[in-house]
């Protein structure tokens, strides 16, 4: 769960965070909740009045044309949009009743919790254990035994232990494409995130190694929730339970999977599945 800093913490940012609200909250089966959000990029807006809530353990589907917001709004999960010059946002984000851009909330506990993975394999110039042990390590975590245990799972998780187990010392970056996405995943879940972002997670890989990704990601739902961004609409059909299409900064529709794919309430909906446009 998201953990935000309590009066004391503000002050020494040195010890573990709790989740603040003990209150039921009506919308208490939702993970995640984002009400009237805007996004700017100076005078830019890229998301207008986003309104969208997500069960835990679903993997959702963000699907829509180039520059339609899917990626921005992906990335306010994990506040990465802070860093691009001119961001501002309004309204709120909330994971686990926690408003991510309200509330105190330490970006590194974050990000530990909300895990993200690229569209390209961007493993480190280390040893295939390392690269999975690396967010371990920087939490803190010396416990060898424990490190060990946690890349075993990790590497189990992605299906790539048998792969690897033999040479753990080997560059990662010797590992072909699907086996760098999949690693670039275990060290995502080495550190127990509850929350995974992926962005175009296949777009760089090959059609075996795009199933394999596949199949992964429709396994990690029973642990985690998901969001996905892709351009394939194949694999929002394959992949996620909802799906949610984004058209110019707009969040247009939102439903089961099926639905959306089979009988979309909105003609843009329609029109985008059917390729008219995109």
């Amino acid at each position: 769960m998201i953990s935000v800093m309590t009066n004391e913490e503000n002050k020494v940012l040195n010890t573990n965070l709790l989740i603040p609200k003990t209150d039921p909250s009506k919308d208490k089966d939702y993970k995640i909740r984002t009400e009237h959000v805007d996004v700017f990029y100076k005078d830019f807006q890229a998301l207008k009045n986003i309104n969208l809530k997500i069960r835990p353990y679903t993997v959702t589907a963000l699907i829509g044309p180039s520059g339609c917001g899917k990626s921005t709004y992906l990335r306010i999960f994990n506040r990465m949009n802070d860093y691009i010059e001119g961001f501002r946002l309004e309204g709120k984000v909330l994971v686990d009743d926690v408003d991510l851009y309200k509330d105190k909330v330490l970006l590194e506990r974050l990000r530990k919790d909300v895990g993200m993975v690229f569209q390209k394999p961007n493993p480190f110039p280390k040893t295939v254990f390392e690269n999975v042990a690396y967010g371990l390590k920087i939490q803190g975590v010396k416990d060898k035994h424990f490190i060990q245990e946690r890349v075993e799972h990790a590497l189990k998780q992605v299906v790539l232990w048998n792969e690897v187990k033999d040479d753990l010392k080997k560059n990662a970056l010797a590992l072909s494409g699907g086996q760098q996405q999949r690693l670039c995943i275990a060290r995502t879940l080495a550190v127990e995130p509850n929350i995974i972002l992926m962005d175009e997670p296949t777009s760089a890989l090959d059609p075996l190694s795009t199933g394999k990704i596949e199949e992964l990601i429709f396994e990690l739902k029973n642990e985690y929730t998901i969001l996905i961004v892709t351009h394939n609409m194949q694999q929002a059909g394959r992949v996620s339970d909802r799906t949610a299409f984004f058209y110019l900064g707009e969040l247009v529709e939102e439903g089961l999977t099926k639905d959306i794919f089979l009988n979309p309430k909105k003609e843009r909906t329609q029109n985008y599945i059917t390729g008219r446009f995109g």
